[in-house]
C-alpha cells in the first residue's frame, strides 16, 4: 500500500516528545499542533507505531478527505469509500467521532450516519452487513468534521495506547501512562543514574522508567490492536516486528530505581503492577514517608507527584508537605535533579526553590506543570561559601 498522512494523537503538552519518538522511528514529522502529531507512512508503519511509541494515545490511518454541509452529504461521500476493502463483512466497526457543524445539533447523529454508510456500502458489495457498536477492541472508523471538511481514518490502535495492560490497581487519579513516559523523557534519564519515585501512588512512573531504561516497546504489553481486525491482516509481519522489538530490548538497568509511598495499599497495588509489566524485579519498593525516601550517594533524577489540593480543606496540610519536599531536595539530593509535577503553582512555591526549567503539561483537564530543581549547582554554591568562611 502507498504511504499516506498517519494522525497521531496524544495530550497537550506531550508533542514535541512524540515528535522525537517518530523521528526516532525513522518517519518524517509533516506538522506537529497542540495535540497531535502528524507523519506519512503505510499501514505497516503503523504498527511500528502502535507497538514503540511511548506518549502517543492513538494512530489514525488516513483514507479519505472530503466536503460535505450537511449529514446527507456526509452519508454520500461516505458509501464512495471502499469499506469493504478494509472491514471484513462478517466483521463488527466502531464509529468515533469529533463534530463542528452547525447542521448537526447531536455529535451522535453524524457518528450514526457514518456507520450506517461503511455498514450499508459493505452489504451492498458482499451480501453481508458487519456488526456494530461502541467497542474499540475491533475495527475502529475515527471521523473528524469540522464546518464543511470531513476526515475519515481507520483507528490502527483501538484502545488508546495509554492503556498498556499492566496497570490492573490504578489508585484514585492516577497519573496516565503515557503523561508519566513524557515526565520521564522530560527528566533525561536514561539509567546512567539513579531513579527515584516519592509518593509513587500505583507505580506509573516508576514503571514507564523502568520500560523505557530497559529500551522495552511498551506495544510488546498488548495483545490487541484495532489493524489486528482489519481486512487482509497478516500476522507475520507483526511477529517479526515483535520479535524484534524484544531482541533489542535489554535485560537489566544500569542503576536503581527506587520507589516509595507512605499507603502499603499503595505500594502493593504499585507491585503488582509491576509485576504484571514485568519489571517489579527492577524497582525498589517500599512504605515509608516520602521524606524517609532512601538516597543513595550517587547522582540521578528524584520525581514526585504530590497532590494539587482539590478541597479547600486540604491546602494548608498540603503547603507543608510542598515545604517539606523542598527541605528534602535541599537536605538529602545534593548531585541530583529534583522535578515536581504539580497542578497547583500557588502550592509548588511553596517549595521554596526556583525552578531551572518548567514544562506545562495536561493531567485530563488540569493544567500542570513539571518544575526542575538543579540541586547539584545549589549544593556546590553552599560549599564554596563554607570553604570561604571556613
Amino acid at each position: 500500500m502507498s504511504k499516506t498522512p498517519i494522525l497521531i494523537t496524544c495530550p497537550k503538552g506531550i508533542p514535541p516528545f512524540l515528535r522525537q519518538e517518530v523521528i526516532s522511528l525513522g518517519l518524517p514529522v509533516l506538522s506537529e499542533n497542540i495535540a497531535a502529531v502528524e507523519t506519512e507512512g503505510t499501514l505497516d508503519d503503523c504498527m511500528r507505531l502502535n507497538l514503540f511509541l511511548r506518549t502517543g494515545h492513538r494512530v489514525f490511518f488516513l483514507l479519505r478527505q472530503f466536503e460535505a454541509a450537511d449529514a446527507d452529504e456526509l452519508y454520500r461521500q461516505l458509501t464512495d469509500v471502499a469499506w469493504e476493502h478494509f472491514i471484513p463483512d462478517e466483521g463488527y466497526v466502531c464509529v468515533t467521532s469529533s463534530v463542528e457543524n452547525t447542521s448537526i445539533r447531536d455529535p451522535r447523529y453524524a457518528t450514526l450516519k457514518c456507520k450506517d454508510a461503511i455498514v450499508d456500502r459493505i452489504k451492498k458489495k458482499t451480501g453481508q452487513r458487519p456488526d456494530s457498536g461502541s467497542e474499540r477492541n475491533r475495527t475502529v472508523v475515527h471521523l473528524y468534521w469540522k464546518e464543511e471538511r470531513c476526515t475519515v481514518y481507520l483507528d490502527t490502535s483501538g484502545e488508546p495506547l495509554s492503556r498498556r495492560g499492566y496497570r490492573k490497581i490504578p489508585l484514585h487519579a492516577p497519573m496516565q501512562e503515557t503523561l508519566a513516559a513524557a515526565v520521564v523523557y522530560a527528566t533525561g534519564w536514561d539509567s546512567s543514574g539513579v531513579f527515584i519515585n516519592p509518593m509513587c501512588g500505583s507505580g506509573t512512573l516508576a514503571i514507564e522508567a523502568a520500560l523505557a531504561g530497559l529500551n522495552r516497546a511498551p506495544g510488546l504489553l498488548r495483545g490487541n490492536f484495532g489493524f489486528m481486525h482489519l481486512k487482509g491482516y497478516d500476522e507475520r509481519p507483526w511477529s517479526v516486528l515483535r520479535e524484534k522489538a524484544r531482541q533489542v530490548s535489554r535485560k537489566s538497568l544500569s542503576n536503581r530505581i527506587i520507589a516509595t509511598d507512605i499507603d502499603p495499599t499503595a505500594v502493593e497495588a504499585a507491585r503488582k503492577n509491576a509485576t504484571t509489566a514485568g519489571v517489579e524485579h527492577l524497582i525498589e519498593f517500599s512504605v515509608r514517608d516520602f521524606r524517609d525516601t532512601p538516597v543513595p550517594e550517587s547522582d540521578g533524577v528524584i520525581v514526585m507527584n504530590p497532590e494539587y489540593g482539590e478541597r479547600m480543606g486540604e491546602l494548608a496540610k498540603l503547603e507543608a508537605t510542598y515545604k517539606n519536599i523542598g527541605d528534602l531536595l535541599k537536605q538529602k539530593c545534593r548531585g541530583y535533579t529534583g522535578y515536581v509535577f504539580t497542578g497547583n503553582p500557588a502550592l509548588a512555591k511553596k517549595v521554596s526553590l526556583k525552578p531551572k526549567r518548567t514544562w506545562q503539561f495536561f493531567n485530563s483537564n488540569i493544567e500542570c506543570r513539571l518544575l526542575e530543581y538543579d540541586i547539584y549547582e545549589g549544593s556546590r554554591k553552599i560549599k564554596k561559601q563554607k570553604s570561604t568562611t571556613a
